[in-house]
């Protein structure tokens, strides 16, 4: 038997996970719910969508993709169920889509947990934020460069991180991100040594009135963080030289901002 060269191929992973829930006896319920591939989901009570891998993480070649539908005067927290790790990449990129609507007067917490970088990783990722009109948001997206406890440092890798979130149509709030070898060794003009930053950004009308008491709760001493407001949108920025002061100073501004606690599986 001769073996075809496509047999020694590497395999690649693939998922979608896509959620819809509407407001229905005064409660969020699903409408929808399909699941294919290492992309699942998960929906807890109170309302948290908990989206998963089943791959245990990405590679080169991989592609997940997330979408979330939050029907209208649903209030619903989304996250993932642990960090998210994007390996080595042999060739090609890892492919990264989360794509969440939230209708007229509903409110979405999307809140996933660390994506680690490792050695080598190259990846893509883009986040889109669809806002009705009278919708509200609370997003973060957290990055930690391999691990500090097993003694990694990443000195290379490549990875494009796109976020945009709009209102009927129209942006609100782009960012994109470009880490690669260059930028590692960029100094204060890149990452100035930190291995793990964060964001979160908050879109609602009384966005800026949580300023003061979010700048107050910046206690992290390894952790620079800084805060401001523009009209109906707060962004936050966090580096820190591990995942873990920035994962405590993080929590810390999140329960604020949330007024109550994490998600659960933040807290395992």
């Amino acid at each position: 038997m001769t073996a075809h060269p496509a047999m020694f191929g590497h395999q690649r992973s693939a998922g979608t996970a896509r959620v819809a829930l509407i407001e229905r006896r005064g409660k969020p319920r699903v409408s929808d719910l399909h699941q294919k591939g290492s992309a699942k989901a998960i929906i807890l009570d109170p309302p948290e969508v908990v989206f998963l891998n089943t791959s245990g993480g990405l590679t080169g070649g991989d592609r997940l993709d997330y979408q979330l539908s939050v029907g209208a005067e649903c209030r619903i927290t989304a996250t993932t169920q642990t960090a998210e790790r994007v390996y080595r990449a042999g060739s090609g990129s890892a492919q990264i889509r989360v794509k969440l609507d939230v209708a007229e007067g509903a409110h979405l917490d999307w809140l996933p947990q660390e994506t680690i970088l490792f050695q080598d990783a190259s990846a893509q990722r883009r986040t889109e934020v669809a806002l009705a009109p009278g919708a509200t948001c609370l997003m973060t997206e957290a990055l930690v460069l391999g691990r500090a406890a097993m003694g990694e440092t990443v000195t290379n890798l490549a990875f494009l991180d796109r976020r945009m979130i709009s209102r009927a149509g129209r942006p609100l709030h782009l960012e994109a991100l470009r880490l690669d070898a260059q930028r590692l060794k960029a100094g204060a003009a890149g990452l100035a040594g930190a291995r793990a930053l964060a964001s979160v950004v908050l879109v609602a009308p009384d966005a800026a009135d949580a300023l003061s008491p979010v700048r107050a709760a910046m206690t992290e001493p390894d952790c620079l963080s800084r805060a401001s407001a523009l009209e109906d949108r707060m962004v936050i920025r966090l580096m820190a030289p591990d995942g873990w002061p920035l994962r405590r100073q993080l929590a810390r501004i999140l329960t604020l901002l949330r007024r109550g606690p994490l998600p659960r599986v933040w807290q395992i």
